[in-house]
């Protein structure tokens, strides 16, 4: 008896293996966008922070990154489910999640490895183990050690991978629930993401301890951000239609994104400096923020942020056109060779996201160090982040050349 015997296809998985897929350019230009914002909203003191869509709406690039993770693991791990059964399928998740984790032990270790030698071969006023808060770990390395290598122990800055990894592993559920009805996994979804609400339920009933000597979270809850992880998967894997391109839908997400404008972080700056309009009661638009903070929390992954990215998604995915056709200028002239040089760029680096996004949280610090030293005019700042992004560059073409294995096919 084979796995195929033990756990049979679907109709839907057996039409998926003669189907194949083509790659979206959609997916991996975005999620290399999602990539170079990281790495600029990680760095301290970065002025650029100031512009990415964080500052104006509701969702940010983490959304981007999730979302469009799920998309690629429909691709790489559902083709799996699909070509070599559930058992297998689990155990090429259960691969990626190994390497995940070891990604996430390795960036905690070498960026507290930096911290430490500044501090210590520095003689600088910034304390920068401080910075990330990682006294306890260097202070009492006993507890902390057990606690990161069993997830027990999750700093802020080092939080993305380990919801990742718990997102990963929900996959096989998922696609066991699929095998029963696409249904029972849209109530799978909805169902865990009610449990982690906080406003909800009170308290955060799914929800996993970041540190063990306090009550702390961890700050990206992983079954809330399962929502956005599993709807770009049902997306890609066809369980949910792609959406029509309708004048009427593209105005209406039009106006969500821009309508949130004033709620956002860019919102609130401009009305303390009275720019909008306050009363002696207070001002209504900071007030309505407060009002609205349960339901755009980060951790809990709150629904208006939901509303904002898929209405921000609908609005990229029309703009770049069938799988992306808009994103290629195709011309002859420099100015169009430029472009798609760039998108190619792009693209590449969304291709080879761990690897980049592992370096990026890394480097980020060393461009936060560096600015520290030199300066934070615009110019400086301006070649640091040109300087970040070449790296980030780099990286993605590296691996991609490893990954090729080219050895394999060289003669001796």
């Amino acid at each position: 008896m084979t796995l195929a015997d033990t756990f049979p296809l679907s109709a839907e998985t057996a039409a998926s293996r003669s189907t194949p897929r083509v790659r979206d350019l959609r997916l991996d230009f975005f999620r290399g966008i999602a990539m170079f914002i990281i790495l600029i909203s990680h760095t301290p003191g970065n002025f650029l922070s100031l512009w990415i869509p964080a500052r104006w709406g509701f969702s940010d690039a983490t959304e981007i990154f999730v979302f469009c993770s799920g998309m690629a693991s429909a691709i790489a791990f559902g083709g799996a489910f699909a070509r070599a059964g559930w058992l297998l399928g689990s155990a090429r998740v259960a691969f990626r999640v190994w390497q995940v984790y070891w990604a996430h032990i390795g960036l905690f270790i070498a960026t507290a490895a930096l911290m430490a030698a500044i501090d210590h071969y520095g003689g600088y006023d910034k304390n920068y183990i401080g910075s990330l808060n990682l006294w306890k770990f260097f202070e009492a390395p006993a507890e902390p050690l057990m606690g990161l290598m069993t997830l027990g122990y999750v700093p802020n800055y080092f939080d993305i991978l380990p919801m990742y990894m718990v997102v990963l592993a929900m996959m096989p559920l998922v696609m066991a629930l699929a095998r029963i009805n696409r249904w029972a996994v849209f109530a799978f979804m909805i169902t865990v993401w009610l449990g982690a609400q906080t406003w909800l339920m009170g308290t955060a009933h799914l929800a996993f301890p970041a540190e063990p000597w306090s009550e702390r979270k961890w700050f990206f809850n992983p079954f809330a951000w399962q929502l956005v992880f599993f709807t770009g998967f049902a997306f890609m894997r066809g369980w949910l239609p792609k959406p029509p391109v309708h004048p009427a839908l593209f105005v209406l997400a039009a106006i969500v994104v821009i309508a949130t404008v004033p709620l956002s972080n860019i919102g609130v700056r401009a009305i303390e400096q009275d720019w909008f309009f306050t009363t002696q009661a207070g001002n209504p638009v900071i007030d309505a923020r407060l009002a609205l903070r349960p339901l755009t929390d980060k951790t809990d992954f709150g629904l208006l942020r939901y509303v904002h990215f898929l209405s921000l998604a609908y609005l990229a995915w029309v703009i770049a056109g069938d799988k992306g056709a808009n994103l290629l200028a195709r011309g002859a002239s420099l100015p169009a060779q430029m472009w798609d040089i760039i998108v190619k760029i792009i693209l590449k680096v969304g291709q080879q996201s761990l690897a980049v996004f592992v370096v990026s949280m890394f480097i980020a610090r060393i461009m936060g160090f560096i600015m520290d030293l030199t300066g934070r005019t615009t110019g400086i700042a301006l070649l640091v982040n040109l300087g970040g992004a070449l790296v980030l560059v780099a990286v993605a073409y590296g691996a991609g050349w490893f990954k090729s294995q080219p050895w394999k096919g060289t003669a001796a």
